[in-house]
């Protein structure tokens, strides 16, 4: 039994000592203790896991589709945000080809992109499917950063032409083809032949665009496919990220400038864009972080329930050690360390199984990056070992107000 006297303080050496052992010798209780709290802070960890991992996927996903990036597109929004520039519905004057050509001209430009979009029905000899047809530029598979499989990609030079070319992807190959070479054959998308001269890699995944499934032709040709002179944006990229908000400026004076004096175009930053869905996506985890960490609540009401009836179970216990000399501060602390210790060994057990759930989804998800934050690993066990003292406090204070003559009396 721990020796105490009036003389000498309690050494941290032996209230752990004494802590670990009162754990041992009421394994049921203790267990009990363990297994809230590991689930707590274990349903804590896999859910800020599984929040993270949203993040990034969206946030990756959104940064594929290039760097330092602007979308011009038609019709003015009239309120800030992103919502605003998803949700265009007024059109004064379409974007065009020319609006394109010129947009180039501006020295903080890098590349731009026109783009049509489309379906269409795709066919060679007896088979055929439908697929997105795209139209655009050389351009666009650099600032996509697309890779080929085979062949090239659309031809430089005049965006006006339709050259009968087309670049298709590697699911539409598979399909149309069935192992067959691709590369020179004529198919037919929609009532108008076109040559084949490339086949995408399948790596270039974005949201919105799967390249395995999409059909690439110059844009005039796309336009001249979908009986339209108008594009559904134009895609820019900037010489340098810092020039991105100078850019913009400098392209909605030019367009307007182009549209007799009508601001009748929206852009987006890209930038913009992935801060929104960071901020929100982030103010998610953080949400779902608070939600499980109810869990530890829940644990922290089991600690002191627990330590409460063993409070009145080690009677004798505390009795004898008011009578060894120990003052009620010592006793407060003797069992405040004790509910320390389970929440930290609990903490470290649900770690363990937040770190082999978050494992588990990576395994089960491997497209997404499934990752803890350190924050929520320091978090937990913060919260956890605070849990353990603020609920611990009412057992430790109730056992140091024990008489000790009246608790010994009960052991005899």
């Amino acid at each position: 039994m721990l020796q105490i006297s009036r003389a000498i303080p309690m050494r941290w050496r032996d209230l752990i000592l004494y802590a670990f052992t009162a754990m041992a010798r009421y394994r049921t209780r203790s267990i009990l203790i363990l297994v809230a709290m590991s689930i707590g802070v274990g349903s804590m960890l896999v859910l800020t896991s599984l929040g993270e991992g949203a993040r990034r996927y969206v946030v990756s996903r959104f940064a594929s589709l290039g760097t330092n990036l602007l979308v011009v597109l038609p019709g003015k929004s009239e309120t800030q945000g992103i919502a605003a520039s998803m949700f265009v519905t007024e059109t004064t004057r379409d974007l065009t080809i020319a609006d394109a050509m010129a947009l180039q001209r501006l020295s903080s430009v890098r590349r731009v992109s026109p783009l049509v979009v489309g379906s269409a029905r795709v066919s060679w000899q007896q088979r055929d499917r439908d697929a997105a047809v795209i139209g655009s530029t050389a351009e666009l598979l650099d600032i996509r950063h697309w890779k080929m499989s085979q062949g090239e990609f659309l031809p430089p030079g005049d965006a006006e032409r339709a050259s009968p070319v087309c670049v298709i992807g590697a699911n539409v190959k598979r399909e149309l083809f069935i192992g067959q070479q691709a590369l020179g054959e004529w198919v037919r998308i929609g009532e108008r032949r076109y040559r084949v001269i490339g086949v995408m890699a399948s790596e270039g995944r974005s949201i919105g665009v799967d390249v395995q499934d999409v059909v690439f032709v110059p844009v005039a040709a796309a336009q001249a496919l979908f009986n339209t002179s108008s594009l559904i944006r134009i895609m820019i990229e900037a010489k340098t990220r810092e020039n991105l908000e100078s850019l913009e400026d400098q392209v909605i004076a030019l367009i307007k400038t182009r549209h007799q004096g009508e601001e009748d175009i929206t852009v987006i930053s890209q930038d913009a864009v992935l801060n929104t869905f960071d901020r929100i996506l982030g103010t998610l985890t953080l949400t779902v972080a608070g939600i499980a960490s109810i869990s530890l609540l829940v644990a922290g009401i089991l600690i002191m329930n627990v330590m409460l009836v063993a409070v009145s179970q080690r009677t004798a216990e505390v009795g004898l050690l008011k009578a060894l000399g120990a003052n009620r501060q010592q006793v407060v602390l003797l069992f405040l360390t004790e509910a320390a210790l389970l929440s930290l060994v609990g903490a470290a057990i649900g770690i363990f199984i937040g770190m082999a759930g978050s494992a588990w989804l990576q395994a089960a998800y491997p497209d997404v990056e499934f990752v803890i934050p350190y924050w929520a690993l320091l978090s937990s066990a913060l919260i956890a070992l605070l849990t353990g003292l603020v609920f611990g406090v009412m057992p430790a204070r109730r056992a140091a107000r024990q008489d000790p003559v009246i608790s010994l009396a009960q052991r005899l």
